[in-house]
């Protein structure tokens, strides 16, 4: 049984759109991820949902509050970042630092993310269930990674 969620942020849960930069909490407009407020809310029943993100530019508060922007937060335990890790999202070190602070076994935590070389790799390599959410048609070559294309399929 999955009890710690570990999620990627930019196009996991929220929209990362393309040409904007700078610290998310401040763009003009933000927006979840269609289906992220029913799977967060159902999720965080039966276990803790963690960020696990790559955002160098932006503090764990900034993230926090990008979440508040769109009714998120309130599901969410906690927001793991390069300011508070330590680490660059991708590198062993990374994920590695995240899992010895939740005190948790590894076969009760999952990574969900879009990103294969940044989230679902370094899962694998950590021993932690890797869900890569797509939207391509992907045959799933590993066999050990689910691939979901909508976030319900994480609680149906």
């Amino acid at each position: 049984m999955i009890e710690v969620y570990l999620f990627d942020w930019g196009d996991t849960l929220m929209v990362d759109f393309p040409g904007v930069s700078g610290k998310m909490c401040q763009w003009g407009k933000v927006e979840a991820v269609y289906g992220a407020r029913e799977a967060l809310e159902t999720l965080a029943k039966t276990a803790q949902i963690y960020i696990a993100t790559g955002a160098a530019d932006s503090t764990e508060l900034e993230i926090k509050l990008a979440f508040e922007r769109v009714g998120l937060s309130q599901f969410i335990t906690g927001y793991f970042c390069q300011e508070n890790v330590g680490f660059l999202k991708g590198s062993p070190e990374f994920l590695s630092s995240i899992l010895n602070k939740l005190n948790t076994p590894l076969a009760n935590i999952a990574m969900v993310g879009d990103n294969f070389e940044k989230d679902i790799n370094p899962a694998i390599n950590a021993g932690i269930k890797p869900i890569w959410f797509t939207q391509k048609n992907i045959e799933n070559s590993h066999d050990n990674v689910k691939v979901i294309s909508k976030l319900s399929a994480l609680y149906k």
